[in-house]
């Protein structure tokens, strides 16, 4: 049985410039000045409790907890009322007749919302995977490993669609092959190499390519 394991942030909804330039204001704030480029490059990809490590290493001091409670609700604000989908996403996933689900380094408060102002919920209804469930996030398999046990699907016959490093390495690590997609508003020039280093199958920059890559991976076993 092939199993889709759908990242959210920059695969399903265009959240990635969003997050990041609340991230990098906050930052900014603390004392250390960064722009949204510059905080996806640091942060892309990670669970909240790892964002907060790095952010808090980088500024070599807690981060105030008022300060990170009002960036948060600053931010969900803000999907609310601006998020969208990643064009084209929803007609990718529905000319895909397998299994899915979404495996996210969101909180799951955060990845349901999300997928409701895009759009997408119904897609998936509750079959959502969020990193505060399990030890490790990416780039640590578990995340992915629980998806499948969810599915009781062997990571062999499942296959992430993910557009960070962090993502692919979690992806290869679980033994599961992987797309990158590099076709969201945040995606730099470079990202699709770097997809490419991190072992990703194929790489793709628009959600039209997707069914085709994902039938080029099932055929190929």
């Amino acid at each position: 049985m092939t199993l889709l394991i759908f990242d959210c942030d920059g695969v399903l909804v265009d959240s990635e410039l969003l997050a990041h330039a609340e991230l990098a204001s906050l930052m900014t704030a603390l004392g250390r000045p960064m722009t949204t480029e510059q905080a996806i490059e640091i942060f892309a990809g990670k669970r909240l409790q790892d964002v907060m490590q790095s952010a808090q290493a980088l500024l070599s001091r807690p981060i105030p907890a008022d300060l990170a409670e009002e960036a948060g609700k600053r931010l969900l604000a803000r999907l609310r009322c601006e998020l969208k989908p990643v064009e084209g996403v929803r007609e990718a996933i529905e000319a895909l007749p397998w299994p899915r689900c979404v495996a996210s380094s969101s909180t799951r408060e955060r990845l349901k919302l999300s997928l409701d102002a895009a759009g997408l919920a119904d897609l998936f209804d509750d079959r959502l995977f969020s990193a505060e469930e399990v030890e490790r996030g990416k780039p640590a398999p578990d995340l992915f490993l629980r998806a499948a046990c969810s599915f009781a699907a062997k990571p062999i016959d499942c296959i992430v669609i993910e557009d960070s490093t962090l993502g692919i390495r979690a992806a290869r690590a679980a033994g599961m092959r992987a797309i990158g997609f590099v076709g969201a508003s945040h995606a730099a020039a470079q990202l699709g190499r770097q997809l490419k280093d991190a072992a990703a199958d194929c790489v793709i920059d628009k959600m039209s390519e997707l069914p085709a890559c994902v039938e080029h991976l099932t055929a190929a076993g």
